[in-house]
Formats: C-alpha cells, structure tokens, sequence
C-alpha cells in the first residue's frame, strides 16, 4: 500500500508494451468482460465476472465477497464466486483481521506486485494459496458503504503493464458489482417487508375469521335461546295450571260428598297439562342437544364415521329460529344409509355457512323460500349440491363470492368472510367449493374426498 512498495514494484518489474498497447489491451478485455456479462444479473453475474477476469488478467485467483459480521464480533468476508485457476472454488468465510481485504474493506486500492505473504505473515489463507502478489478494490454502494470486495491474487509478481490494465479492469467492475450487492440487498429487504406484511395479513384475516365464527356462534345462541324460550314458557304455564288442578282434587277427594265425574274431570285436565309440560321439554331437550352437538361438531377436528342426514338435519334444527324467522325451508335429498369419514365440525360450519348466507341475502324482503340440501357418493368423493330459489347472483357476486371481505351487506353488518369460510376449509379438507350458473337462485356445489366407512 505504501509508496515505497509501489516504487518497488515498478522497479522490479520490466515494460513489456508500450501505453497504447496496454489501453488496446484494456479497452478489448473491457468489451469482453461487459459483452459475457451482460445479461446476467447477481451471483451469475460475479460467477462470470470472477472467472473472465481471471483470464484477461492471467492471474490464479479472482475473489468476489461480501462484508459480514462474524460470529466473535469481527467483520469477515463471505465469497459469492471465487476462481481458481482451472475451475470455480467452493465459497467460503474468513476474517478480515490481519489479511489485504481489511486495508480494502477500509476503502482504499491495495495493490502488492509480489511478496504479499511477506506483508501479511498472519493471513493462513495466502499460504495455502501460494499467493504471491495481490490486487484488492472495495464495491462501495451509493450510500458510500462498503459492501464487499473484488480482488485478484496470483501465485507470481504482478508486473507494472499487467497492474495499469488491473487497475482498470476492477475498479470499472468493483462499481457493477457494488451495484449488484445493493440490488440484492434491496430485494432481500423488499422480500422480508412482503413476507412480514403478508405474515401480518394472513394472522389478521385468521383472527377476523375467528371472530366471525364467534358472531355466527353467537347469533346462533341468541336464536335458539329465543327458541328454547317459548316450550319452556309453556310448561312452566302447563306446570302451573296442572299444581291448580292438583289442589282441587284434594279439596274434592276431601270433601264429605265425592263426585265421580268431578274427580274423572279433574285427572283428565291433569293428564293434558302433564302431556303438555313432557312434549315442550321434550322439544326444548331437542333443541338444545342439537345446539350442544352443532357447537361440540365446531370446536373438534377429530374425522370420524358422520351419518350425513341425521347430522345435516341437527344443523338445520339448530339453525331452525333464524330459518322461520325469515320464513325459509329446507329440504334434505340425502339418503338415510350415507355415512361417510370426514371431520364434522369444519362440515357443520359449512353447512352453517351456506344457510346463513342465503338466509340473509337470497331473500331481502324475507320469504318464503325453499333451500335444498342434495348430497351422494361418487367413487371416492362426497357431492354437496346446495341451492336456494332466492333472488340469484349477478355476474360479479358470482366471480367474487369466496373472496374475503366481499359483501353485498356493505355497511348493513355483513363481513364478507361467510364464504370465504366455506371456500377456505373445503380447501383445508382437501375439497373444492365453486358457483355454479344458474337460470334463478343460488346453486353451489361442494366436492370433498373421503371415503365411506367399512
């Protein structure tokens, strides 16, 4: 690096060819370095320039690295192509304590004619190379940073010509390859701001996914609550009534004069009322095991034997107070026998879905309507065709139904992730979800691979 060394150098070393020669020689080593290079771009492009270089300069080792941190707190450099000779070297990572590539990495040109082991008695790696001369320059990006190093090395003296057209050749091509490092950056930095924000959307659309199941749980509990509400009202009336009529049999059977038809008539006004208190809890009962079964179904992922009707028909049944709140009907084409493997709590909050979709969009001034519900086996598949004879999709409702956050409800408490939902877990299961045309209504069909079980 000093100017003693340099003089050295050039004391050391005879004039080969004049000046014009050597610019001939550099201008021609220019084009054909620019020429082989460029149409590549990254570590293609310092694959090429490393080994081309290595030619035009007749030297043994051409190094293209970057600067790194080590793992002990030091900088170091990590090679992205090194030439060695005959073929290209496996890349590898050193330090930059005691070696040439620190005083370049500090940005200055480092050039060493010969005696370069000499110079750097500690660097391990200029003996194994039998380096013998060197050339060394710093790629500084356009914040003035240095981000790696090009460098030539040589197992003899590098003479004065060769040094002008070194020179040259890799201070031009130390700036391309700065500009290749900090295109690489950038697009490193890009990918992880992309990866982050698509990491950042997917966990938000996952929570509003979420808290869309918990509205839809939750309306759900609001209508059978509704529901249950009314058979229980009744027998707690029919309760009443029937300890009313329990109390005039005793004052009749405590009487001094019993009437036979009296106590007839009082037993059979206590039959009705306990007829009465059994058929409403009996039909609360139903209603609120249908719910448990539809909310156990929606918390599982465990895939067992599910009878389709029998489960289509308590989803339905849980849904039913929404269902006739908008005077909606539906009809099951399931054969009873049909029993299949399959997950039935993502195949409830299908069902769930679908009806609750056309429950509050087929049917805008409420119904009446008719949803039907058709399902059959088809070698190794499960067919689900779901239709509703409501006031149908236009065009672009049915291009983007299963879009998330695509609503007709804008405004009016709609999410737009009902389908979306649909679409998302028949793709979980390994199934598919599509819109099928249709001269009136909705018509959407379900295909999900899953066996019958033995």
């Amino acid at each position: 690096m000093s100017d003693d060394k340099l003089l050295a150098g050039q004391e050391a070393a005879p004039r080969l060819f004049g000046v014009e020669d050597g610019r001939a020689l550099a201008e021609a080593a220019l084009r054909s370095i620019t020429a082989s290079t460029a149409r590549v771009r990254g570590d293609d492009f310092l694959r090429i320039l490393v080994r081309d270089l290595a030619q035009a300069l007749d030297v043994t080792y051409v190094i293209a690295g970057r600067v790194i941190a080590m793992a002990d707190g030091q900088e170091g450099i990590r090679t992205l192509a090194v030439w060695g000779g005959a073929d290209y070297l496996p890349n590898m990572e050193y330090s930059l304590l005691h070696t040439p590539c620190q005083d370049v990495t500090d940005q200055s040109m480092c050039f060493h004619a010969c005696g370069i082991q000499a110079d750097y008695p500690k660097d391990t790696l200029l003996v194994d190379m039998r380096a013998e001369s060197y050339i060394g320059m710093p790629m500084i990006d356009t914040e003035g940073d240095t981000l790696g190093i090009l460098s030539a090395i040589d197992t003899k003296p590098i003479s004065e010509d060769k040094r002008l057209l070194a020179l040259s050749l890799l201070s031009i091509f130390a700036a391309r390859g700065a500009a290749e490092l900090q295109h690489q950056e950038r697009e490193r930095m890009l990918e992880q701001k992309v990866r982050q924000r698509s990491e950042a959307l997917l966990a938000a659309q996952a929570t509003l996914i979420e808290q869309e199941k918990m509205a839809a749980l939750g309306a759900l509990v609001a209508g059978v609550a509704h529901e249950v509400n009314t058979p229980i009202g009744v027998a707690v009336t029919a309760a009443s009534t029937l300890s009313s009529y329990a109390a005039e049999l005793v004052k009749c059977v405590g009487s001094e004069r019993v009437s036979r038809s009296e106590l007839v008539a009082t037993a059979g006004r206590m039959r009705e009322a306990a007829l009465l208190v059994e058929r409403n809890l009996l039909r609360a009962a139903d209603l609120i095991g249908n719910f448990k079964q539809l909310a156990v179904d929606q918390g599982s992922q465990n895939v067992c034997a599910v009878a389709l009707l029998e489960h289509a028909q308590s989803v339905v049944s849980a849904h039913g107070p929404e269902l006739r709140k908008f005077g909606i009907a539906v009809e099951l084409d399931i054969a009873p026998e049909l029993r299949v493997r399959l997950d039935p709590g993502r195949w409830s909050q299908v069902l769930s879905n679908l009806l609750m979709n056309s429950a509050k969009h087929a049917y805008p001034n409420g119904g009446p309507g008719l949803i039907r519900l058709a399902a059959r086996m088809e070698v190794d598949w499960l067919l689900l065709e779901f239709s509703d004879d409501g006031v149908g999709l236009t065009a672009e409702v049915r291009e983007r139904l299963f879009e998330p956050f695509f609503t007709t409800k804008r405004g009016q408490g709609g999410s737009g992730l009902g389908m979306h939902i649909v679409y998302t877990i028949m793709h979980q299961m390994g199934g598919q979800a599509a819109v099928e045309p249709s001269p009136a209504g909705c018509r959407i069909k379900l295909r999900l691979p899953v066996r019958e079980p033995v």
